[in-house]
């Protein structure tokens, strides 16, 4: 099996070959702006392709590989014990006030980067369906 894998969260990006500067998990929103689909999972298969998101899933991600290139008994003689101090990983996880001064520290810049990823995406012939609701 021949096989990539993207260990950062830029990973989408450099697969449809985009200049990504930042933590693109800030910006799965903006994907479908580059006729990406975004999903709400650590890791993905795609057929030889392998996308982890973020840092602790860099790991998962090189365990997944890891199983699909040797088996499942081979990847879980890797060690790996995460001990992540706090449960703010995800939205879903994160505290209501944390995720809030999150995103409001990023209104700005969030709102810049839907602006040119629509000017991005209409020189593509990409159509957003709801691009006027942001």
């Amino acid at each position: 099996m021949r096989a990539a894998f993207f260990p950062c969260a830029q990973a989408p990006c450099r697969v449809a070959r985009l200049d990504c500067s930042g933590d693109v998990e800030r910006h799965f929103h903006l994907l479908p702006y580059f006729g990406a689909i975004p999903v709400n999972k650590r890791v993905v298969v795609d057929g030889a392709w392998v996308f982890a998101t973020g840092v602790t899933a860099g790991i998962d991600g090189a365990l997944r590989l890891a199983a699909e290139l040797r088996g499942a008994e081979a990847a879980q003689r890797i060690p790996n014990a995460p001990e992540p101090p706090f449960d703010s990983g995800t939205p879903e996880t994160a505290p209501v006030a944390i995720l809030q001064q999150a995103r409001q520290s990023l209104q700005a810049i969030t709102a810049h980067r839907e602006k040119t990823a629509g000017r991005v995406a209409a020189q593509l012939g990409i159509t957003i369906p709801d691009a006027g609701a942001n």
